[in-house]
């Protein structure tokens, strides 16, 4: 996971420490990683279980928020990680949770998401909502929202395109000056 960490740092810009949202932090593995790097690091988890879990382990404050009822501070975080979450939201709900996560970044601020990707199937698998996007119709989603993207990826790096299953993408918030 070094590889989304790295390159999502890499792009925020500005002077660190950054103010980071890890967006289904979970146990808390890349929220302690910030952390120990001397970022102002915050979870948000929607699984009660690793919210108390991911405080513990990273000393760090984690929310324990439904991904479909966010209550976020405007113009908040440098930057928001989201590793394997965003692909839990329905698709009808996606375009609002996406406007939610712009909303809370401050002007310029950068989204990171890493999801597994498909053909855009819906639907439960193991026990498990997801939702399976290609590259364009993520394009389009997070486009809509407001962001531009800066790069994208896929993962795990090294295998031909049929073994690497995980889209990771970077994203920056562009705001428009009302005229």
């Amino acid at each position: 996971m070094s590889q989304n960490r790295d390159a999502f740092l890499e792009h925020i810009g500005g002077k660190p420490p950054y103010r980071i949202l890890d967006f289904g932090c979970g146990p808390g593995r890349d929220l302690k990683v910030f952390s120990d790097l001397g970022h102002e690091t915050i979870g948000l988890e929607g699984a009660e279980r690793f919210v108390e879990f991911g405080r513990k382990y990273s000393g760090c404050e984690v929310w324990h928020q439904d991904f479909l009822r966010l209550q976020l501070p405007v113009e908040y975080f440098d930057g928001i990680f989201a590793n394997a979450a965003l692909f839990h939201v329905p698709s009808q709900e996606l375009p609002r949770v996406l406007k939610d996560l712009w909303a809370t970044l401050k002007p310029s601020g950068v989204f990171f998401s890493s999801n597994p990707r498909g053909d855009n199937e819906e639907g439960w698998s193991g026990g498990r909502y997801g939702v399976y996007y290609n590259l364009e119709r993520w394009r389009e989603l997070v486009t809509e929202a407001g962001f531009v993207e800066i790069t994208h990826y896929y993962r795990p790096p090294g295998l031909p395109r049929a073994q690497q299953p995980w889209l990771a993408s970077l994203w920056r918030k562009i705001t428009v000056p009302v005229i």
